[in-house]
């Protein structure tokens, strides 16, 4: 797969969170419907495109790759846990700040922006194998993520890991796993439900970055900065680990996607929910949300 295959690809998704830029531009859509439609996505159509690639895919993925992507899978958030305590007081003083800037270094959007990247670049059979990464992710955030910030961790944040897309990944998981058939009309409802995700989240991007202060967006060098270390310096020390762990190449291709995703949105829900400047995770977001275009392409290139 060419640079330049991979790099229409992300324009592809490019013009579709420009659509959700120009949609709340003209007033088509107002905050009241993106939050609506945002919960949609993450408790509708994303745990079904789970389903349906795990639905598409029996047979045809090992129990033993699954296994190794979940150990994959939770490598990338010890790394990014410790490169995050090495480097976070770099980028702010402020305590609470450097509790975000932490969480931005281990939290990435694997969900609204890796599965439409590894749905666009690779096809939707591989979606399956992002599944372990958010059941990882999950475990990690409602864990690690709640002691970096209120110093402990309470048995609510615990019983918030279960929840729809936990639940569909774990589905998915055993339906690859016991290679359990799916008759082919519910496969089919699925993978038509499951396909709204994609497009329906980048045009919440765009709408988001509508509704942005794009001179703190794209004015600030120590978020550049900070992109590029998650975007591209990350990802590419952990590849050579990877290459001695797998050769399979539809497994490196997808680790490295989810290696270079963006910042989501989960740190600065909870840094809000405490009580924390979010201005800096919010333009943190949307930068590494639109550079990612252009980094993604280089990391797929440089380790195929």
């Amino acid at each position: 797969m060419t640079f330049v295959t991979v790099s229409f690809q992300m324009l592809a998704l490019l013009i579709m969170i420009g659509t959700g830029y120009l949609i709340a531009k003209k007033g088509m859509m107002d905050v009241h419907t993106n939050e609506q439609l945002s919960g949609m996505i993450v408790n509708v159509f994303n745990p079904l495109l789970f389903f349906a690639s795990a639905a598409n895919s029996v047979g045809q993925i090992s129990l033993n790759t699954m296994v190794q992507m979940g150990a994959i899978a939770a490598g990338m958030f010890v790394f990014f846990i410790a490169v995050g305590m090495v480097l976070t007081p770099f980028f702010d003083k402020d305590p609470d700040q450097r509790k975000i800037f932490q969480l931005m270094f281990v939290f990435s959007n694997l969900g609204f922006i890796g599965i439409p990247v590894v749905n666009s670049i690779l096809g939707p059979e591989y979606v399956v194998y992002v599944t372990e990464f958010l059941v990882v992710f999950n475990i990690f955030f409602y864990t690690y993520g709640m002691m970096v910030m209120d110093g402990k961790l309470s048995a609510s944040a615990l019983k918030s890991m279960i929840n729809p897309g936990t639940v569909c990944c774990a589905i998915a998981i055993l339906v690859i796993a016991f290679e359990i058939p799916i008759p082919e009309f519910i496969r089919t409802a699925v993978t038509y439900l499951g396909n709204v995700a994609s497009p329906m989240a980048l045009v919440m991007v765009g709408f988001t970055l509508a509704h942005s202060d794009l001179k703190s967006v794209f004015g600030e060098t120590r978020l550049y900065v900070f992109s590029v270390i998650k975007l591209l310096v990350l990802p590419l020390v952990m590849y050579p680990v990877l290459r001695a762990v797998t050769e399979d190449p539809a497994v490196i291709s997808v680790c490295m996607i989810m290696f270079g995703m963006p910042i989501g949105n989960m740190t600065m829900i909870l840094g809000t929910e405490r009580g924390i400047d979010g201005r800096t995770c919010s333009a943190a977001i949307i930068l590494s949300t639109v550079l990612c275009v252009f980094t993604v392409p280089v990391l797929v290139t440089l380790t195929l």
